[in-house]
């Protein structure tokens, strides 16, 4: 697929609660990663109609390059707004990359308490892992450049959508 011609971002949500469903459990909950996987969480929240609030996370805290890359700008609370202890939870991001994102997303988790398990939903997959981790829920595999990043951002009526940026 050309990356002139991205994917519909809400189209990718309504499939992966279709890809999710079958495999939900009565007290699963979700938790997604600010920005891009808490808006998706949201969408899949409504989506799967689960009665619980989502979780939304933010791992600055957490991620293992906080020296090198320094204090993100727009800082957002981690809100886990349920008992975590024993319960089933699905972490929503946007894009999986290195692997480095998730990583601090389970080790913030784990703060609140031992879930039953983990699993990962992603609209985007592109590859570069660093750590093993895997997206058990993933709509589009691709394949950037180093200097390419997939965004995700509401448009004006709030939907999702993707741009490509391009890094010097």
């Amino acid at each position: 697929m050309p990356l002139t011609d991205l994917p519909d971002a809400e189209a990718q949500c309504a499939e992966l609660a279709d890809l999710i469903r079958p495999r939900l459990q009565a007290d699963t909950a979700l938790v997604g990663i600010h920005s891009g996987g808490a808006w998706i969480a949201r969408r899949l929240r409504e989506l799967l109609q689960l009665p619980d609030e989502i979780g939304l996370i933010d791992v600055s805290f957490y991620r293992d390059d906080f020296g090198a890359k320094g204090l993100h700008p727009q800082i957002k609370p981690t809100t886990i707004p349920f008992d975590v202890e024993g319960r089933p939870l699905i972490l929503v991001d946007d894009v999986l990359y290195t692997g480095r994102t998730t990583r601090a997303a389970i080790n913030e988790l784990f703060d609140y308490g031992r879930p039953a398990s983990i699993e990962l939903a992603v609209l985007a997959d592109r590859g570069g892992r660093e750590l093993p981790i895997c997206a058990q829920y993933c709509t589009w595999q691709i394949d950037l450049a180093d200097d390419e990043e997939l965004v995700l951002e509401p448009d004006a009526d709030e939907r999702l959508q993707w741009r490509l940026a391009r890094h010097a």
